[in-house]
């Protein structure tokens, strides 16, 4: 049969007619495409499967230039954009995972594309037919298509629309990418795309919706692509999540959990980083990618290296269990918060370039004193959130079971820096003492208890003695027991000031918001706010599924704010006791 290309007809035909027998529509494109099978509409026209009629019905795929415009202008802009896509597509198309361009021509007073056929199913039926991908897939779906980004941005060409439906399986097992008619030139001037797409929703990146786009763009909606393939579902079809001004990568981490996938943590490091926001802070380049999905997962130990620590007075901590001014904050039924007395003292925050894995955003390191102050012997645990939870409003409502794993004894998870300030102004209400979040000074001060180590328990960390992810090692500690969940407080060794669980478990909120390093901190416990109320808080601690080196006593982590997940929880500081 032959397809009639007429808009208004699209009648179809004996395949032995030169005419449409509706309409008179000439049926042969260039007197040799025929157009055989209607396939879908997009922002520029119609798509349909076709044969050249001059390499013995050779199957192709024509589109027609037909937009949905009014106005000159805006017809001349789409127009533009459609002779580029086919300029695009004349370069691109030596690839051999993007199809060739066969033809472009006007005919009738439209255009035609005629591209080469791909013979096979797209991603998206393939994981509806067969079920979401397992991670070796997805491994094996990044490894064949980063090349091909590589080579499309080595062209100045960004894609701008990577999802399942773009991506074909073909019959020889390859995967080729498809569809650039939304792909913008980098080195062109940017067109107004009056009544054209920029991306798919769900899969574009937040700054594509608004009108920038660069290469790591596309890497963001790969990544999205990845976790669809893992999951079988988008961001935005979880509970209204998705914001296209600000995208969280955490929560599509929280997606593949509670869609009982099984995802390592390198993957999932390698995925969080493409889709990081603002982009700065993404992969930058297609290589990029692909080398850190080719790094082992485990740098060999490196030789310890002995290096002068500054000799600092800190005092020597008391037992907690004879220290008069520590006090247990009765909650009602039963529930009982135990708070642990700190003395004031002198400390060096953050770490030396010395120490293994540190970052640049832990330095300089500089002499900081703290208050005497009294802190959460553990972090906040499920029972103690439910009792506080159905205490009366202060701002905010808070759902008393928030955790994704249960236990009354286990520290509560899901919950956002606001859940737990909420938490803090119901305790303080209750109590009639001033309850909050530690500043970030306090909590690495409270967490050392007067070590220098990396770790409160010294050079290196195992499983035996936090709860984190033990495929990985640091140092010289030996791997171990990888979890894959929280742990009841109390369940490992405590510091010398008493305190349990500062290393994994779940990260712990602090008071301050996110700078990117110690310039300008100051030298005592005030928290620190960003004059521009920058929308991220700080975490510190690390968790049951983070790399021992997260885990570190110096390290900072941060997150949004109004955010939450099942790794993120927070301990209580009151002032001392004389101060109250």
């Amino acid at each position: 049969m032959s397809q009639c290309l007429n808009p208004n007809c699209q009648f179809l035909n004996p395949s032995t007619t030169k005419f449409c027998q509706r309409c008179g529509n000439k049926l042969l494109l260039a007197d040799r495409y025929r157009a055989i099978k209607y396939l879908g509409e997009g922002g520029f026209g119609r798509t349909f499967e076709a044969v050249d009629e001059h390499r013995f019905d050779t199957r192709c795929v024509i589109k027609q230039f037909l937009p949905q415009l009014q106005g000159s202008a805006a017809l001349q802009k789409a127009t533009e954009l459609f002779k580029q896509e086919g300029m695009r597509l004349r370069d691109l198309g030596k690839h051999p995972q993007i199809p060739d361009l066969l033809a472009f021509f006007e005919q009738d007073n439209r255009f035609y594309l005629v591209q080469e056929f791909i013979d096979g199913q797209d991603l998206l039926k393939e994981l509806q037919q067969r079920g979401k991908f397992s991670e070796q897939a997805v491994r094996k779906f990044l490894t064949e298509l980063l090349p091909v980004l590589e080579f499309i941005h080595n062209q100045n060409v960004i894609h701008r629309d990577i999802k399942p439906d773009n991506i074909i399986r073909s019959s020889h097992n390859s995967l080729v990418l498809i569809d650039f008619g939304v792909s913008k030139q980098l080195t062109a001037t940017v067109l107004t795309k009056m009544g054209t797409i920029t991306g798919t929703p769900g899969y574009a990146a937040p700054e594509q919706m608004h009108g920038h786009v660069s290469p790591a763009s596309d890497l963001y909606s790969l990544a999205v692509t990845c976790i669809r393939l893992l999951t079988g579902c988008l961001l935005e079809e979880k509970n209204g999540v998705w914001n296209d001004k600000l995208f969280d990568p955490m929560q599509m981490e929280w997606i593949w959990r509670r869609q009982n996938v099984s995802v390592s943590h390198e993957l999932a490091k390698i995925l969080d980083k493409m889709l990081l926001f603002p982009v700065g802070e993404r992969y930058q380049s297609a290589a990029e990618v692909l080398k850190a999905l080719n790094s082992p997962p485990v740098s060999p130990p490196q030789p310890k290296i002995q290096v002068p620590v500054p000799k600092i007075a800190v005092p020597q901590p008391p037992q907690p269990q004879s220290q008069s001014q520590s006090f247990t904050e009765d909650l009602g039924n039963g529930v009982k918060l135990d708070m642990i007395y700190i003395p004031a003292g002198t400390f060096m925050m953050g770490s030396p370039t010395s120490e293994k894995e540190s970052r640049d955003s832990e330095r300089p390191q500089h002499r900081v004193t703290i208050k005497a102050l009294l802190i959460g012997k553990y972090p906040v645990t499920q029972a103690q959130w439910k009792v506080v939870a159905n205490l009366r409003k202060v701002n905010r409502d808070l759902h008393p079971d928030p955790s994704y794993f249960k236990g009354a004894n286990r520290p509560v998870e899901c919950v956002s820096w606001y859940d737990a300030v909420e938490f803090c102004d119901r305790l303080s209400r209750f109590t009639g003492k001033t309850y909050r979040l530690p500043s970030e000074s306090e909590w690495e001060y409270a967490c050392r208890a007067g070590t220098t180590t990396p770790f409160y328990f010294g050079e290196t960390i195992t499983p035996d003695l936090a709860n984190y992810d033990g495929n990985y090692t640091y140092g010289s500690g030996a791997k171990g027991k990888y979890r894959q969940e929280t742990t009841s407080v109390g369940s490992f060794p405590p510091n010398k000031f008493g305190l349990y669980d500062l290393h994994g478990n779940v990260w712990e909120w602090c008071a301050d918001h996110w700078h990117s390093n110690y310039q300008g901190a100051p030298n005592d416990e005030t928290i620190w706010l960003s004059s521009n109320i920058n929308y991220e808080r700080l975490l510190r601690g690390g968790s049951w599924d983070d790399l021992p080196d997260d885990c570190r006593s110096a390290f900072r982590n941060r997150y949004v704010a109004g955010l939450s997940n099942d790794s993120f929880g927070f301990r209580v500081v009151c002032a001392a006791a004389w101060t109250l």
